[in-house]
């Protein structure tokens, strides 16, 4: 099992907070989350993930132009979105721009296609939310016929049809990898398994062993559906540190902050210490030492048997200095831990 894990970090850009406690410029913000791949790379970490969003407290819009700028001072690290927001945007343009990745990086690109759990892009880009299914659906159908790089051939209701149209640039050793980013829906889990896709499950709350039956109809669904059975994987929020207490103190302020501010736009209420404290004990929140999240990590990877655990390492206003002392824990002492603990 240990040969074959991998271990990922992501990040939204969350907009950080500077040595006197005020927000960083999104250009400041965009240039560290380079900085914290090219030491993910050092640190021999397999995958970056850079999320899409088009809103005040995420820097990154354009993933794809982060990835090429990390592509370009990276040598080995798989570089990907976390997630692509397939729905409101162009299935071609995404193949387009993540097979120039590829190009780019030499084969270590990867994309993660997902509805995304933010709604920005709707409006932005002229989509109807009431579309929010179907516009998904046909997109994502469309996106899986590039991927054997033939002539294609395609109708639907959401874009002008195709005939017999060639996709440049092709993928120089095909096809791209591309996952399905799914939030626990198992009508979500079934279309991964039907379009013979890996599926990247995103436990941002909750006991992650809620997410087994998901994991099981995956496979069910494969083996019904007569599709070969492509990795799982789990993104998951966390933040590590020299011990426990010291680690949870320092996330708490930022990530109260942030989980507040999306929750007041969803209807949530304020979140106390003792959910935070829950969380981080029995939920999906890997904060504290490295072997406190070693073994939650392990935990998780044995109860859902997955192939890929993904760190969404960033959390609000948390400052770069510390998250590169956390990322540097990752991979120095956390993942060598769990793959010890799984060996």
């Amino acid at each position: 099992m240990t040969a074959s894990l991998e271990f990922g970090l992501d990040t939204f850009g969350d907009v950080t907070s500077g040595p006197d406690g005020a927000l960083l410029p999104h250009a400041q913000v965009i240039r560290d989350v380079i900085a914290e791949a090219r030491l993910a790379d050092q640190l021999g970490i397999d995958f970056f993930g850079v999320g899409e969003h088009h809103r005040e407290d995420f820097a990154v819009s354009a993933p794809e132009v982060v990835l090429a700028a990390i592509a370009g001072c990276t040598k080995r690290i798989l570089l990907g979105s976390a997630v692509t927001v397939l729905s409101s945007d162009d299935p071609i343009r995404v193949f387009q721009r993540f097979s120039t990745l590829d190009a780019a990086s030499s084969g270590r690109a990867e994309v993660i296609l997902g509805r995304g759990s933010f709604t920005e892009s709707f409006p932005l880009f002229g989509y109807e939310l009431d579309q929010y299914e179907v516009l998904f659906e046909e997109k994502l159908d469309l996106f899986t016929k590039l991927l054997p790089q033939g002539p294609v051939d395609w109708n639907g209701m959401t874009r002008p049809a195709l005939k017999n149209q060639r996709v440049f640039p092709p993928v120089e050793n095909p096809p791209l990898k591309a996952w399905i980013g799914v939030g626990g829906s198992p009508d979500s889990v079934v279309r991964a398994a039907r379009h013979g896709l890996p599926l990247m499950l995103a436990i941002i709350g909750g006991d992650p062993k809620r997410f087994v039956p998901y994991a099981d109809l995956y496979r069910q669904a494969c083996d019904k559906l007569q599709k070969p059975l492509r990795p799982i994987g789990v993104h998951s929020p966390g933040y590590i540190a020299d011990t426990d207490a010291q680690a949870r103190e320092e996330l708490w302020p930022d990530y109260k902050r942030m989980r507040d501010r999306i929750g007041a736009e969803r209807g949530w209420g304020p979140m106390n210490r003792a959910e935070y404290d829950r969380e981080a004990d029995h939920g999906s929140l890997y904060v504290g030492s490295p072997e406190t999240v070693a073994r939650k990590i392990a935990a998780t990877v044995q109860a859902l048997g997955v192939q890929r655990f993904q760190l969404k390492y960033s959390a609000g206003a948390l400052p770069h200095e510390k998250l590169m002392r956390s990322i540097e824990l990752y991979g120095t002492k956390v993942i060598p831990l769990v793959r010890e603990l799984l060996a």
